[in-house]
């Protein structure tokens, strides 16, 4: 059972950061746009699912915990560099309406449908450095085990430094999905 973290999610960028990535943790617009001037980005679907919302979450959409959601976990690689792994969620009813598009975008960004639609708003970025508690930690070990077994090195997965993540809500017709994204030791290299 996950119980709360000491190191919630915060509205200031987590302290001691460096200017690269500052500007990564609070970069407006897609994500994906910016991997893309980096060098040529691969996303690769890790899962999709149905399930309950968990504690660490339920805050930021405002559902309570146990709220049936629909998630979608990805891994983006830059030139075949691990980069970002993010968790996006939104309420199972809004999964077949609002943010039907979800579902069927396959191995395309969530920017495909998020930056096209001017009913689209998004909340203010919230930055953390990842612990065991909260649900992208898992979706990170999972993004690992893909990795491996696509015989990708993970050398850096032991690293001790704080893995960094940022979280938004984008809204539409009243319903959320939230995004939350986090940035893979190698990514601080290419970046």
């Amino acid at each position: 059972m996950q119980t709360p973290s000491r190191n919630p999610w915060r509205l200031k960028v987590i302290p001691r950061r460096t200017p690269a990535e500052r500007a990564w943790l609070t970069r407006p617009g897609a994500l994906t746009v910016g991997l893309r001037g980096l060098g040529r980005v691969e996303l690769s679907v890790l899962s999709e699912h149905a399930a309950g919302l968990t504690r660490d979450e339920a805050p930021a959409i405002g559902l309570p915990v146990g709220a049936p959601v629909w998630v979608r976990e990805v891994i983006m690689l830059v030139d075949g560099i691990p980069a970002v792994v993010a968790r996006s969620l939104t309420p199972l009813a809004a999964s077949h309406g609002a943010w039907q598009g979800m579902r069927r975008l396959r191995t395309r960004p969530l920017a495909d449908m998020l930056y096209h639609d001017a009913g689209v708003t998004r909340s203010a970025f919230t930055t953390r450095a990842l612990d065991r508690f909260t649900p992208l930690h898992g979706t990170v070990h999972t993004a690992l085990a893909a990795l491996a077994a696509r015989h990708i090195a993970t050398p850096w997965a032991a690293q001790p430094a704080p893995w960094l993540a940022r979280r938004s809500v984008f809204w539409r017709l009243g319903q959320p999905l939230m995004v939350a994204e986090c940035f893979l030791p190698p990514f601080w290299h290419r970046a």
